[in-house]
């Protein structure tokens, strides 16, 4: 029997076939864009914390209080005597102000910590000729080269000179990026194994 690792799509699945074919069929439309500048590391916007993340809630000598919990669908969290309380869309310290808020009608000056302990939400797709095509969560700065390595490599009939990245702004377009990894490990592709963003879909051909 066949085994897929955890979070990872079976690559011959239908579901996954047709969103390559899709893919494929979007990047004869699209122009390539010249590869973005790194995000600057002393300039980055803080962590917005998304469906399927998991926090830990602590109250300062308020055991009962402190849980780990995950965002539900709805992006809420459950959290004892607050009960529901928005999350998804909001930094850890704008959950920890309303929680603060809320539970200051329980207890005197609450003192609450909230930490982000899995940052499931942000992932990358990496499809096409990989030996694992799936979904990679983003827990650091990831490469595309990185993104690659970590379902499996290229396989052996890989097209490694056309690897593509589709990535959609935020008005619904698509932009689409093009890393020659042969070009790239020989100097002449300098800039092009960019760092990759939640949503981003890497596609390997064949």
């Amino acid at each position: 029997m066949k085994h897929s690792m955890p979070g990872v799509v079976d690559r011959g699945s239908p579901t996954l076939a047709l969103l390559l074919l899709a893919i494929l069929f979007g990047c004869q439309s699209r122009s390539l864009s010249p590869p973005p500048i790194d995000p600057d590391p002393m300039n980055r916007s803080s962590y917005v914390v998304g469906v399927e993340d998991v926090l830990q809630i602590s109250v300062w000598k308020n055991e009962e209080l402190s849980v780990v919990v995950p965002v539900r669908p709805d992006g809420k969290i459950s959290v004892p005597l607050v009960d529901d309380v928005q999350a998804e869309g909001l930094e850890a310290m704008e959950i920890k102000e309303v929680l603060t808020r809320e539970l200051s009608e329980f207890i005197t000056a609450p003192d609450v910590t909230v930490i982000v302990v899995e940052m499931n939400s942000r992932y990358v797709n990496v499809i096409g000729a990989v030996p694992r095509s799936g979904q990679i969560p983003i827990v650091k700065d990831l490469r595309v080269l990185e993104a690659i390595a970590t379902m499996g490599g290229f396989a052996l009939f890989a097209d490694t000179r056309d690897v593509r990245i589709v990535r959609r702004q935020p008005d619904g377009s698509e932009v689409e990026y093009r890393f020659d990894y042969d070009a790239y490990i020989k100097g002449r592709a300098p800039g092009t194994n960019i760092v990759l963003r939640s949503g981003d879909t890497v596609i390997v051909p064949e």
